[in-house]
């Protein structure tokens, strides 16, 4: 059974739930309702505000609770569908017995070579703690980001979360084709933000979408405990 601590954001869940079904369709060819794998679903409340600084302990005990009440039902492994949350990954997964897997190293893995400069839309905190430009130095790929792009994401974000998804589209098409002419890729490491970008306008970037790299890798997994499943 896997395990999906969701619901950081609370919008972000189902898209993501819908992302999985559909890897599953994808790599070893699910068609008939048995054919898809057993979730425990755990929808965790955080302390997380837009408009103010976190407070991280608070954050992170809210999400070790999660967790560990998802690990009590019998799951095999975690997939947590939030960058922000991975901020306090090893102290996540030293409080539980089963494996988490790491959304940040999974995205990092799907940017193509031939992307050069990079773009993150993120959280300020996600943004802030620098995991995903570390990744990309390591990978011999330029960080690009401007104060005005993060303004726009913040604002985009706090549209989502507040219900006004017409808003946050628009906004999210202007600031795309603003960035199209800056960078080759853009990493999407806000699972929020799925809710504008599966419906997105701008062709001239690759978009590494966090979400779907979390998804298929939950997918990738899930075969390895499977016996009866054959990647295709």
């Amino acid at each position: 059974m896997i395990g999906i601590l969701a619901g950081m954001g609370p919008k972000s869940t189902g898209p993501f739930i819908d992302k999985v079904v559909e890897q599953c369709q994808k790599i070893y060819g699910a068609k008939y309702d048995i054919d898809f794998p057993h979730m425990m679903i755990y929808s965790c409340p955080t302390p997380f505000y837009i408009d103010r600084p976190i407070d991280h302990a608070d954050m992170e005990r809210s999400i070790i609770t999660g967790a560990q009440q998802l690990l009590s039902t019998g799951v095999q492994f975690i997939a947590m569908p939030c960058n922000t949350a991975h901020l306090y990954f090893q102290n996540i997964q030293n409080a539980i017995s089963v494996p988490i897997i790491n959304m940040v190293d999974e995205t990092i893995k799907e940017i193509p070579v031939s992307s050069k400069r990079v773009a993150i839309f993120a959280t300020d905190a996600t943004a802030q703690s620098g995991m995903y430009q570390e990744s990309l130095l390591k990978n011999n790929k330029e960080f690009v980001q401007k104060e005005s792009w993060q303004t726009e994401v913040n604002q985009i974000i706090s549209k989502i979360k507040k219900g006004e998804i017409n808003k946050g589209a628009e906004q999210w098409n202007r600031l795309c084709s603003e960035v199209a002419e800056n960078v080759d890729a853009v990493i999407i490491a806000c699972t929020d933000l799925n809710v504008v970008s599966d419906n997105s306008m701008e062709k001239d970037i690759f978009f590494v979408d966090s979400s779907t790299s979390l998804a298929r890798s939950v997918v990738n997994k899930y075969l390895l405990f499977s016996n009866d499943k054959k990647v295709k």
